[in-house]
């Protein structure tokens, strides 16, 4: 069986380590790689997929896109407007989030359960999956800190019962925030970082090159994305194979690295 990351760029991508242990672990002859697709180059590529493939992983700029090209799209999925997994059998395409329980999960193994004045960086497809976390940990009136106000992503915020307030960054946008959450890619949120050190908790989604900088500033609990990563990726690994993911087996593999 066949399952696959699919992005551009995908150099950097960490899945197929990920993937690839759990494969060993569970005993499955199966076979992961890394592959650059860009958005025009999406339906193509699943037309010419096989009956050996079980499952893909999505990253930038993919998972909006996939989205008119599935026959089936989980409610969390919908309303966050963003698939990270597709489950292929059947023929049929089925798309799934599981970003948002890695974003969850990755804050739960540090200690973080509840928000009450959370702040996300960012307003892409990472950033509606944050907002899809933050309402499970019961913050429903972030700030979103963008340049421009996201259409998209403010649509998926009222499907999520979620009311964000969306302002260009300030240092006073920190002020009170007991949740730091950076969707930005590396370099990004370079600017952010002089002013973070009072902040009591940081997700950082960016996982290569670490620590970023934001990461090394904060004084609080850190998040690493590698965290995020593995939890969703351990999610994937149960969608796509229907066996309980070796989380164990997997974040031993990525600490390795």
């Amino acid at each position: 069986m066949r399952a696959a990351v699919l992005g551009r760029p995908i150099g950097h991508s960490l899945s197929p380590l990920l993937h690839r242990a759990a494969y060993v672990s569970l005993g499955l002859d199966w076979h992961y790689d890394a592959v650059d697709v860009g958005s025009d180059e999406l339906g193509a590529f699943l037309d010419g997929l096989g009956p050996e493939w079980r499952g893909l992983s999505l990253t930038m700029p993919l998972k909006a896109a996939v989205l008119p090209l599935l026959d089936d799209v989980d409610a969390l999925a919908r309303d966050v407007a963003a698939a990270n997994t597709v489950v292929l059998g059947q023929g049929r395409r089925s798309g799934f989030n599981t970003d948002v329980h890695g974003i969850v999960a990755a804050l739960a193994d540090a200690g973080v359960t509840t928000a009450s004045r959370a702040v996300v960086l960012g307003g892409g497809a990472t950033a509606r999956s944050a907002l899809a976390a933050l309402r499970q940990l019961g913050e429903r009136a972030p700030t979103l800190v963008v340049r421009s106000e996201p259409a998209e992503t403010l649509a998926a915020a009222e499907r999520l019962g979620v009311a964000p307030t969306v302002v260009p960054f300030s240092p006073e946008v920190l002020d009170g925030c007991d949740l730091l959450v950076s969707t930005l890619p590396a370099g990004a949120a370079d600017a952010v970082a002089p002013h973070v050190s009072d902040v009591p908790a940081l997700l950082d989604v960016v996982y290569e090159p670490w620590p970023t900088p934001l990461a090394r500033a904060c004084g609080g609990v850190l998040v690493s994305g590698r965290e995020m990563l593995l939890h969703q990726a351990a999610a994937q690994v149960q969608l796509m194979t229907g066996l309980p993911a070796p989380l164990e087996a997997m974040r031993a593999a990525l600490s390795a690295r």
